[in-house]
This record gives structure tokens, sequence and C-alpha cells, in this order.
């Protein structure tokens, strides 16, 4: 994992793997940008896996499916993977490379299309909470994932850090934090859904 993100534009498909081409590369603007890229998509695979158990090996089973297991050998490359999210208590500095960073958000977008129907009526059920004026909790499916959320948040982020600390003491915040990566989870189950989650990694982070 020496080589980072230093994403141009172009279309160019690595290591035979046609499926990274459905997206585009694009060059962020820092370092800073590069840690907040990774930072989300663990996040975003943190929601997946509040959403079930052994989400894990469906994201094997995926990059089996789309030949991208090349890229994930096995549960200690995705640990290392996902260990570049600097919130982590095992943040390890290593960074993702172009490749790595793609196969993850298609992975991530082929299992959110797989859990359409119940990552919307999650979304719907928040709406409805919030409408009545009731607390989230009072949903029971919509509580289930707020709390594994909170759970895994929790055990795997460095409660050292500011952010993290300031998290963990505004649990209402925690929730709005594990609501808006379920919202990226919907967006990228529609029709060109992978591309616009890509994209939207990068708002405000790309080089002009």
């Amino acid at each position: 994992m020496s080589t980072s993100l230093s994403l141009m534009p172009d279309y160019v498909v690595p290591n035979n793997s046609l499926i990274l081409g459905i997206l585009p590369n694009y060059s962020v603007s820092s370092e800073r940008a590069q840690l907040h890229l990774q930072q989300k998509i663990d996040l975003i695979l943190l929601s997946l896996e509040a959403l079930e158990m052994g989400s894990s090996d469906f994201i094997f089973d995926i990059a089996k499916q789309l030949e991208l297991d090349h890229l994930l050998k096995n549960r200690l490359v995705l640990w290392r993977m996902r260990c570049t999210n600097s919130w982590r208590r095992s943040y390890t500095h290593d960074t993702l490379n172009t490749d790595q960073a793609k196969a993850l958000v298609i992975i991530a977008s082929r299992r959110a299309r797989q859990l359409t129907v119940t990552i919307r009526q999650l979304l719907v059920a928040q709406q409805q909470m919030e409408e009545k004026n009731l607390p989230l909790g009072t949903n029971y499916l919509l509580s289930e994932y707020l709390e594994q959320f909170r759970s895994y948040f929790r055990s795997r982020m460095n409660p050292r850090r500011t952010k993290i600390a300031w998290y963990l003491e505004h649990e209402e915040e925690l929730n709005q934090l594990a609501l808006t990566f379920l919202s990226q989870l919907l967006f990228s189950t529609g029709t060109l859904g992978t591309q616009r989650l890509w994209t939207s990694l990068f708002d405000g982070e790309i080089k002009t």
C-alpha cells in the first residue's frame, strides 16, 4: 500500500479489472483530502456492517464475483485498508492506492444495492420519526441499526482524537453520522449509483 491516491483525469484500467474503469480518476487536492477520502470509505463500510452480521463475508464474495479478489486477498488486507482511516485506534499511516479505493467503493455499492429495501425502510422510518417529533430510537429497526453503528464506532475509533471524543459525548450527532452514511449507501443503489457515490466522496476535495 505504498502507492497513494494520485488520481489523474483519465480512465486507464489497471490489472485487467475492467470494472475499475467505470469510475473516473481524480486528483485530490491535498494529503488531508486523501485522509478524508479514506475516512469516508471506512465509515461507509462501517454502516454496512451495522446493517447486517457477516458483512465482511459478503465483501469477499462480491470481490470474487467482480474479479477484484486480487485486491482483497484476505481479511488482513481488508483490515489494513480500513485502518487507513486516521480516526481508528489501529490507524496504520498507510494509504489506499487508486485501485483499492475504487474496489472498496464498487463493492460497497454492490452490497448496498442488494440491501436497498432495508436501507430505504430505515430512512423512511427516520423521516417518520422526525415528522412526528419522536426519538429515533422509537422505531425498533432504526434503533437497532443506530445502536450497532455506535457500538462499532466506540470500539474501533480512537477516543483520544478530539472529533471522536465529541461524537462519543453527543449521541444524537453520532446517530446523524450513522444516518448520513446510510443515505450515501442509498445514493449508490440507483442508476449510475456507484459513480455518483465515488464522485461524492471527492466533494470539495478535487483539484481544479
